[in-house]
C-alpha cells in the first residue's frame, strides 16, 4: 500500500500518507469528494444489487455520520459488499436505479411466466482476442480475421467498445469466476504447467452461485485455474466439465522438439524445448495429461484421443468436440424444468490454428488465430441457431468477452489491437477488449453504449439474472456491479463509473469515467508519478501529460484510498506461491 501512494503522491507526501493509513474504514468513507463531503449511501437490501439507500437532496448537503457509520457496520450483512469507491455512485443513484430496479424485475417476471424457468446464461470466453479484432470494430476479414456471426451477434444484440478484463489469462479466469479482483484471492500470476497452487475453494464461484439457485451448470475449455483436482471446475460448482488445464503454449511444446530432430530450415516458437520425456526427467513434470473430463461429486479421468494429447492439432480438436458437446447438452437442458449455464473458455488464439479453415475465404493463412477464429464462427453460428431450433433464444443470454488483448509474442500469429499496449499491460491495449451480449427479445438490437464494463460484472450480473444475489457472499469485497440495467434497458443504464486496473499485485492505473492515470514508479519533489488521459477522446493513450491531468489527481487518491482502506477490514487471501517466486509480477 505504500508503495501504491508513494507512487501516486510523490515522496513529500508521505508524512501526511502515514497519518492517513492509520484512519479507519469508517472514517476514511466520510472524506471529500471533489470538494465536497462525500455522499455515502447504505448498502443494498438483499436482492437488490442496485438499491441504494438515501441519497442527499442537493449537491453539497451532507450526510449524518450516524448514518455513514451505519452503512459500514451493516455492510456484510445487507447484501453484497462491494468495494468502497462504488457507493457514492450509488448514492447519487438511488431514484434512477429502483426506478430501473421495478422495470428490470417487471420484464424477468413477464419472461419466467413465459418460459416457466429463470432465463439460461452462456458466457463465452475467448482468448487473447485484441480490441479491433472483430469486423465490428473494423477488423474482421479487413484484417484476415473473418468474423461474420459475431458481427451478426453484435448488429442483433448490445455491442462493447468500453468492455474491461484483467491483463492477462489467469486473472481474468478469476475475475469472470468470483466477481473479484484478481489480488483478493490470493491468486495473481498466470499458471504455468506444473504449477501447485489455484482458485482456492474458498473462493464462491458464478458456477457455486447458480447452481445453489437450481441451475445446470457445465463448462467446457481452457480452465486454467489450477491442476489439482481440488481446483478443478467438477469441484468449483460446475455439474460437468469438459476442460484444459494448461494456457495454450504447451501444445507447440512437443512439435517443437521434433522439429529438431532432423535439419530444418524452419524455426520452431520452443525450440528448446527437449520433449516430453526429457522434460519430465529434467523438471518432475508431466504434461502426458492436458485435459480432463469431471462430473461433480465422481471425479474426473483424462481425455482421450488427439483433443488429449498435446500437438498443435489439439485445440483444434479440442473446440471440435467441445461443440459437438455444447450442442448436445442445449438441446437436452431445454427440455428441463431447470434452467442451464454454460461457461465457455474457447481456445480461440494464436498458437496452432486450425487446418480445416486454413483456406477459408479472407482467412490469412500466415496467422495461426484466423483460422481458428473461423472455426470459432462457425461453432458460434451452430449454437445460435439450436438455440433458436429449440425455440429458448429468447430465454437465453448470451455474453461473449475476450480475456485480455493481443499476445504478439509470435507475431505474425497473433490477435490485433488498434490501441496502444498488448496481454500484460494495463494500457488499453492489454485490458480493453472485444466484448457483446445477444439476447433476442430482451436485448435491443443494434447498439453501442459508452458504458463502460468490467469482466467481473459478469458474476454479479449472472446472480442478479438468476435471482440468486443472496447467494454472494457478504464477507468479502464482491469487485463486479450489476450491469442488468445496462443489457435491459441500453445505453445510459450502466452501473460503472471508475475501474482500478492491478497489474499482478499491484495497483498498475485508474479509471474515472473518461479519465484514466498510469502510474509510472516513485514520484518526485512531491508531485506524483503518472500520465492522464482522457480515453473517451484519445483511446490510443498517444498524448498523456501529467499538467493537464491535475483536476483528477485529488479524485483518483480518493478512489484508492478507499479502496486501500477497504482492504484492511477485508484483507486479501495469502497467496500460496511465496513472493517472488512466481516470476511474472507483471501477469
Amino acid at each position: 500500500m505504500k508503495t501504491l501512494m508513494t507512487r501516486l503522491l510523490g515522496s513529500g507526501y508521505l508524512a501526511g500518507y502515514a497519518v492517513l493509513v492509520a484512519v479507519t474504514v469508517t472514517l476514511a468513507l466520510l472524506c471529500c469528494w471533489g470538494g465536497g463531503e462525500r455522499a455515502f449511501a447504505q448498502p443494498p437490501a438483499p436482492g437488490k444489487a442496485g438499491g441504494a439507500a438515501k441519497a442527499p437532496k442537493a449537491a453539497g448537503m451532507r450526510i449524518r455520520r450516524e448514518q455513514i457509520i451505519s452503512a459500514v457496520v451493516t455492510a456484510a450483512t445487507e447484501g453484497p459488499q462491494f468495494d468502497a469507491p462504488f457507493y457514492p455512485l450509488q448514492a447519487r443513484s438511488k431514484a434512477k436505479w429502483a426506478a430501473e430496479d421495478t422495470q428490470i424485475d417487471e420484464k424477468l417476471a413477464a419472461l419466467r411466466k413465459k418460459f416457466g424457468k429463470r432465463p439460461n446464461i452462456v458466457y463465452i470466453l475467448a482468448d487473447d482476442v485484441g480490441w479491433g479484432e472483430m469486423g465490428w470494430q473494423g477488423g474482421g476479414k479487413h484484417r484476415g480475421t473473418p468474423t461474420p456471426t459475431l458481427d451478426k451477434m453484435a448488429a442483433e444484440g448490445m455491442r462493447f467498445f468500453h468492455a474491461y478484463a484483467e491483463p492477462s489469462c489467469t486473472p481474468t479466469r478469476i475475475a469472470i469466476m468470483t466477481g473479484r479482483t484478481p489480488v483478493r484471492t490470493g491468486l495473481v500470476n498466470v499458471l504455468w504447467p506444473g504449477q501447485t497452487n489455484g482458485l482456492s475453494s474458498e473462493e464462491v464461484t458464478t458456477a457455486e452461485v447458480l447452481s445453489k439457485a437450481g441451475y445446470h451448470t457445465a463448462m467446457w475449455g481452457k480452465w486454467h485455474l489450477g491442476e489439482a483436482a481440488k481446483y478443478a471446475p467438477e469441484n468449483q460448482g460446475f455439474d460437468y466439465a469438459y476442460y484444459g488445464l494448461f494456457n495454450g503454449a504447451p501444445d507447440a511444446w512437443p512439435d517443437s522438439a521434433a522439429l529438431y530432430k532432423s535439419p530444418t530450415n524452419f524455426r520452431a516458437p520452443f525450440h528448446d524445448f527437449p520433449g516430453l520425456e526429457k522434460y519430465r526427467e529434467m523438471t518432475g513434470i508431466d504434461l502426458s495429461k492436458p485435459a480432463f473430463v469431471g462430473e461433480k461429486g465422481k471425479g474426473r479421468k483424462p481425455v482421450e484421443g488427439p483433443a488429449g494429447r498435446l500437438t498443435n492439432q489439439r485445440q483444434a480438436a479440442f473446440e471440435k468436440e467441445s461443440i459437438k458437446q455444447i450442442l448436445a447438452y442445449v438441446k437436452d437442458k431445454a427440455k428441463s424444468d431447470k434452467p442451464f449455464f454454460i461457461y465457455w473458455a474457447t481456445y480461440t488464439q494464436q498458437i496452432c490454428g486450425a487446418q480445416d479453415h486454413q483456406n477459408d475465404p479472407h482467412v490469412d493463412r500466415v496467422n495461426a488465430q484466423a483460422s481458428m477464429m473461423a472455426q470459432h464462427n462457425k461453432h458460434l453460428a451452430q449454437l445460435l441457431e439450436t438455440l433458436k431450433a429449440e425455440k429458448i433464444d429468447e430465454n437465453t443470454l448470451v455474453v461473449w468477452y475476450s480475456d485480455n488483448g493481443p499476445m504478439y509474442a509470435f507475431w505474425p500469429t497473433s490477435g490485433y489491437s488498434w490501441l496502444r499496449g498488448e496481454k500484460g499491460d494495463v494500457l488499453e491495449g492489454g485490458v480493453r477488449v472485444p466484448a457483446l451480449a445477444y439476447w433476442p427479445g430482451m436485448i435491443q438490437p443494434n447498439q453501442d453504449p459508452t458504458d463502460f464494463i468490467h469482466v467481473t460484472d459478469l458474476f454479479t450480473t449472472a446472480a442478479r439474472i438468476a435471482g440468486a444475489l443472496d447467494g454472494i457472499p457478504t464477507d468479502r469485497v464482491t469487485d463486479g456491479v450489476d450491469q442488468t440495467a445496462l443489457l435491459l434497458l441500453g445505453e445510459g443504464h450502466g452501473r460503472r463509473n471508475y475501474m482500478i486496473h492491478y497489474s499482478g499485485g499491484d495497483v498498475g492505473a485508474v479509471r474515472f469515467e473518461d479519465f484514466k492515470i498510469i502510474l509510472k514508479g516513485k514520484g518526485h519533489g512531491g508531485l506524483p508519478a503518472m500520465d492522464f488521459y482522457n480515453v473517451l477522446r484519445d483511446p490510443g493513450e498517444k498524448y498523456g501529460a501529467f499538467y493537464a491531468g491535475l483536476y483528477a489527481v485529488t479524485p483518483v487518491q480518493n478512489i484508492l484510498r478507499d479502496h486501500l482502506n477497504l482492504i484492511k477490514k477485508f484483507p486479501h487471501r495469502k497467496s500460496e506461491m511465496p513472493k517472488g517466486a512466481e516470476l511474472t509480477p507483471h501477469d
